[in-house]
């Protein structure tokens, strides 16, 4: 029976980019448990926990916009690695590795179970034709062969109008500072957020700015909820 190129080229034996070893997927098994990354998660933030609590302090503190957050693994070696080959060296397929884990994660099954809709975090015009492709876009096209077949996917429900300066070295306050309207939703898509529970997906959570201005956006639009799924999640300080 014939077999399409790429899935022949799919199903080829590689090595695996952390240890080396061969035959192997992109991530061979051994590395996938080892820095797995599982653990317990805020609900609301995705932040590792130290406690048994659900919630950790700063979303006690100060709900997040977000009804649901989940996270597959930690931001550090080797995924903090492997991220920089996906977004920056124009590695776009290490998007169906990565959202093999993020199906696998905690909780991951029942928040897609509940959503309407699947969007990605865009980019602004000029940062999407730099680099090719948005991240967060092959992630969620990635991600579509495990949703229930009722979830709708877009890639255009959010718009990012303005690129915002390099945010690495800011505060959480001035990053949500940097990004109030930043985003804005497509106006020939308002009829899909209009009472949808929609998930956000991103690459990286870091202090959840980016996540919650493009949640504030939605849900002014007339989303009833808004979550978000990432890959990967920085530890706030004290969390690790």
């Amino acid at each position: 029976m014939f077999t399409p190129w790429r899935a022949l080229w799919n199903s080829l034996p590689g090595i695996c980019q952390v240890c080396g070893a061969w035959p192997s997927s992109a991530v061979c098994g051994a590395c996938a448990e080892r820095f797995q990354g599982e653990r317990q998660r805020c609900a609301g933030c995705a932040a590792p926990l130290l406690t048994g609590t659900p919630l950790c302090g700063a979303c006690l503190k100060q709900p997040a916009p977000l009804q649901a957050c989940v996270a597959a693994v930690d931001y550090a070696y080797p995924w903090n690695d492997l991220i920089a080959r996906f977004k920056f060296r124009n590695e776009p397929g290490w998007a169906g590795p990565f959202a093999r884990r993020m199906l696998c994660a905690p909780q991951a099954a029942e928040l897609l179970s509940r959503c309407d809709l699947v969007v990605p975090v865009p980019l602004t015009p000029a940062r999407l034709a730099h680099r090719g492709y948005n991240q967060a876009w092959e992630l969620v096209k990635a991600l579509r062969r495990g949703l229930p077949h009722d979830v709708a996917v877009q890639a255009d429900v959010l718009v990012r109008l303005l690129e915002t300066p390099d945010q690495h070295s800011l505060a959480r306050e001035q990053r949500l500072q940097n990004l109030q309207g930043v985003f804005a939703p497509h106006p020939q898509r308002l009829h899909l957020i209009e009472q949808a529970h929609v998930l956000l997906v991103d690459d990286v959570m870091t202090t959840g700015a980016t996540l919650h201005a493009a949640a504030h956006a939605l849900r002014q639009a007339g989303a009833a909820q808004v979550s978000a799924m990432v890959f990967a999640r920085t530890a706030p300080p004290n969390t690790a």
